[in-house]
Order: C-alpha cells, then sequence, then structure tokens
C-alpha cells in the first residue's frame, strides 16, 4: 500500500489514497494501529483515507492511532486539501472536504517552487470550520444549562474549571497557568474518561499570555498528548472569547507551531488558518 506522511504543527498522520488504495473496513482498525505505531510502523498520531465523496469534493476518513475513528481533525484536514491538490486530484484552490458527516470550506494558498514547478504546490490552507456547538448534550458532556462555561470538574481530588465545546469532536477547555510545566500524561488520561463525557474528551490546557496570543497543550482521546489539534485551537479559542480573555481573533501556540484562529460572532463561523506540510512518501506492505 502507497502512502504519504504529513504534519500540520507536528500533529502528523498517515494519508492513503483512497481511489486508488482499496482497503476492507473491518481491516482498517487493525492497519491504523499497526501504521500509527512509532516504533513497528509507519508512526502517526493516526492514519487518514482520502475517499471520493457525494456530497463534497473529497471526504476526511479519519483514524485515532489506537484504531477508533475520529470525526474530525483541523490539522488533518489542510493536510488532506494539501495532498489533493498537489497529487492533481483536483485543480481548484477552493474545494470542500466532509469528514464525519459535516461539510467544510477550504481555501487553499499556492506557492510556486523549483520542485513544484508552474502548478505549484500548496503552503498554508484557511478553513471555514463552521459553528462551535455549546450544548452540553450535543457536545457531549455531563452538564447542567444551556452550555458549559466556565464550570466545576473535580478530577483526581482537584477541582478545576473547564469550558466545553465541539467543533465535530467534543473539547474540555482548562485555564491555568504554568501549563508548559503541566505533567501532562498524568492528568490527561483522567479526563478523557471522566465519567462527564459520554464518548470521551480532548482537552485543551490553556495559558493567557495576551488579548491576543495562548498557550496550549491538549490530550487527544484515543492518541495522548500531540504536537497541535486544530480542533482544539478552534474550541480554545471560542472558550478564551466566551470568558472574555482575548479578542475574536487568537494566535494558539502550540508545542509543534502556531495556528491563527478567528470567530465571526456574528455569523457564528470559526476561521483556521495554518500550514501543511508533506514528510516523506513510501509503500509499505500489509
Amino acid at each position: 500500500m502507497k502512502f504519504t506522511k504529513m504534519q500540520g504543527c507536528g500533529n502528523d498522520y498517515v494519508y492513503v489514497n483512497g481511489f486508488a488504495e482499496q482497503i476492507p473496513q473491518e481491516k482498517k482498525p487493525e492497519i491504523v494501529r499497526r501504521l500509527s505505531d512509532r516504533h513497528f510502523g509507519i508512526g502517526g498520531d493516526g492514519v487518514i483515507f482520502i475517499n471520493p465523496a457525494d456530497n463534497a469534493d473529497f471526504e476526511m476518513e479519519m483514524y485515532n492511532a489506537d484504531g477508533t475513528r475520529s470525526q474530525m481533525c483541523g490539522n488533518g484536514i489542510r493536510c488532506v486539501a494539501k495532498f489533493v491538490y498537489d497529487k492533481g486530484l483536483t485543480d481548484s484552490t477552493q474545494i470542500t472536504i466532509v469528514s464525519g458527516g459535516s461539510v467544510k470550506y477550504l481555501d487553499l494558498t499556492v506557492e510556486k517552487t523549483k520542485e513544484s514547478g508552474d502548478r505549484g504546490s500548496v503552503s498554508a490552507v484557511r478553513v471555514n470550520m463552521g459553528s462551535p456547538i455549546l450544548e452540553p448534550k450535543q457536545i457531549p458532556v455531563v452538564a447542567d444549562g444551556e452550555c458549559a462555561i466556565d464550570v466545576p470538574i473535580e478530577v483526581e481530588g482537584r477541582e478545576y474549571r473547564m469550558t466545553c465545546v465541539s467543533m465535530g469532536n467534543p473539547h474540555a477547555v482548562v485555564f491555568m497557568k504554568g501549563v508548559s510545566d503541566l505533567e501532562i500524561e498524568k492528568i490527561g488520561p483522567y479526563f478523557e474518561h471522566h465519567e462527564r463525557f459520554p464518548e470521551r474528551v480532548n482537552t485543551e490546557f490553556v495559558e493567557i499570555l495576551d488579548r491576543q496570543t495562548v498557550n496550549m497543550r491538549v490530550w487527544e482521546r484515543g492518541t495522548g498528548e500531540t504536537l497541535a489539534c486544530g480542533t482544539g485551537c478552534c474550541a480554545t479559542a471560542v472558550a478564551c472569547i466566551l470568558n472574555g480573555y482575548t479578542d475574536n481573533a487568537v494566535t494558539v501556540k502550540l508545542l509543534g507551531g502556531e495556528l491563527r484562529i478567528e470567530w465571526d460572532t456574528e455569523a457564528n463561523v470559526v476561521y483556521m488558518t495554518g500550514p501543511a506540510v508533506t514528510v516523506f512518501e513510501g509503500e509499505i506492505m500489509l
């Protein structure tokens, strides 16, 4: 099977062209676990299959490293956009991609280099991530009221304050100081598997730097700590704005780079802008 390794801000996945590679659906979870293994496989935060779609230009079929399905990945969808343009599956710089039943609209920035020639290659992507979901039952999170904004949660005997947002997948945003020193590998799993999150949760630990900038680390369900999480950055920006900590445009600093997030509150649409990079390509025996 041929594959392409790509990353957005260090959030790396193995990408498979579903137009050319026909993998039986029931075998995909096992294959994903093998490919994602950083010692015995290719290595990545998961695997993304790029497929034909009826209601969009392409489908992003995404799996976490543990073989479970995921609905959306902001860094992953930017890399899908780069893949389909650079591989000649589309000539358009404005495309649609469906993932987890939700269609996203993407604008591609194309730059010409010696390697890419006159056609150029994608260097950055702006994604219309749609509207944030704040109703607890739809996130889902067990919480009272119409929204879960700055609500308490007890984890391992300590009370935290969280703001919960779905960007197609569930997020709990926790504001704190000293994020860089956080022992995330210890606390992350307790948030992920907490009883208040019936479908588990991605947890963002966020430190406010100023009105336009935050520092974030993320524990992703099914994967662990990653260098970046695009939907997590979107959820973080929404949470920052809801709590009055930042302006409506936020630069989110991550272990793997930076993403620019804007929430147009009048239209209720979140935009994410960031890089997409091809690391290497290869072929692996299944």
